[in-house]
Order: C-alpha cells, then structure tokens, then sequence
C-alpha cells in the first residue's frame, strides 16, 4: 500500500468528520479514504512527537510512514483496536525504541569492527578509530545500571530473561534500561552517523 502524499489529503473531506471507530470499520474493509483520513488526522502529531524523540525530522518521517504503512498491512484487524490514538502513539513509542536500538547497534558493530592497512585506506580507519573511542567514552558516560545492561545485551548478547536473572532485576527493569541506554548512546554519537554512513557505503 503506497501511503497518499500530503498534497492529495484535501480531496478526502466527505470521511472528514468520521468517528475513529467508523474509520477504522471501514479500513476493515478496505477503504483507502478512510485509511488516508486517519493519516491525515494523526500525522502531523505523530511526526512531531517523533521528532521530539529522534531530534530529526528525515528518521521521523521513516518511522511514522512505516507505522502507517503496517496500520494499512494489518487493517482487517483494525476493529480490534479500542482507541485508535493510544493505539498509534503506543505503535510509535515502540517503534522509535526499535530504530534507536537499531542504530545503535549498527554503531557499535561499526566501532567494533577489525581494521585493517590492507583492507581499509588511511581516513576510514581513522574513521573508525573515532567511532570506536566516542562509543567507549560514550559508554563510560552511561549510568552504571545502563552500562551494564548495554554490555551484556549488545556484547555480550545476552536475552532480557538472562540479564535480569545476572543483575537480579525484573525483565522490565533491564528493557528500560537497555531503551535508556540506546537513547543515550545515539544522542552522544550523532555527530558520527555520517561516518557511519560512508563506512556502510564503502563496505557495501
């Protein structure tokens, strides 16, 4: 399903004044104006609060498309859905901890990775080189708890259940403070996402 561009919402003033759950009986049935009602109706505060919490409006927009675009993939269940904004607000919470974790698991796989003269020029490998101190500085910076959830859960690859029985915590307690970790770690490392970037493209 290809997500309706924001010059077309416009034409969809006759579901305009629809109920959440009329609109989301109707995406049941696969009816595209409802589904680009709802788009049109949440949008917008859905990308701000992405853009609060990601701190860049090109990855809220990623996220917030994707969130649509699995609302549409999962619309025959949609009447099943109580409250369609704590639904989509809690869809988006999770979804922005999942795109954090990632990027932040690609940038210490980044750091972490052998270099090599052989194999890498001279500016990648410094490249790296920095990647690797900031996230090791970024890690000392960390709370203690969320440091050593972070280490056992991306270097260690331990499961949530694993960390919690080691550290004598709840499951709850070591996801937040794994997502606290994530978010930490990303906002310390953002100046080098560009690096990031160049190394994928040149190990692509």
């Amino acid at each position: 399903m290809k997500v309706l561009p924001l010059s077309t919402r416009h034409s969809m003033a006759s579901v305009a004044t629809c109920a959440d759950a009329v609109l989301l009986r109707a995406l049941a049935q696969d009816d595209e104006q409802a589904f680009a009602e709802i788009y049109q109706r949440y949008w917008d505060e859905l990308h701000a609060h992405a853009c609060r919490k990601l701190g860049c409006p090109h990855e809220a927009d990623e996220v917030v498309q994707d969130l649509f675009v699995a609302l549409w993939n999962k619309r025959h269940s949609a009447p099943d859905i109580q409250q369609l904004n704590a639904y989509l607000f809690t869809a988006l919470k999770y979804r922005v901890i999942d795109y954090l974790r990632a990027q932040a698991v690609r940038l210490a796989h980044a750091a972490a990775a052998p270099t090599s003269s052989a194999d890498r020029g001279t500016e990648e490998s410094m490249a790296v080189a920095d990647l690797a101190a900031a996230l090791a500085a970024s890690l000392r910076r960390l709370p203690a708890h969320a440091r050593a959830v972070f280490q056992l859960s991306r270097l260690e690859h331990r499961t949530v259940p694993e960390i919690a029985a080691q550290l004598q915590v709840s499951p709850k307690t070591v996801e937040y403070h794994l997502a606290r970790s994530l978010r930490l770690l990303r906002i310390s490392l953002r100046e080098f996402m560009a690096s990031v970037l160049l190394l994928a493209l040149l190990n692509a």
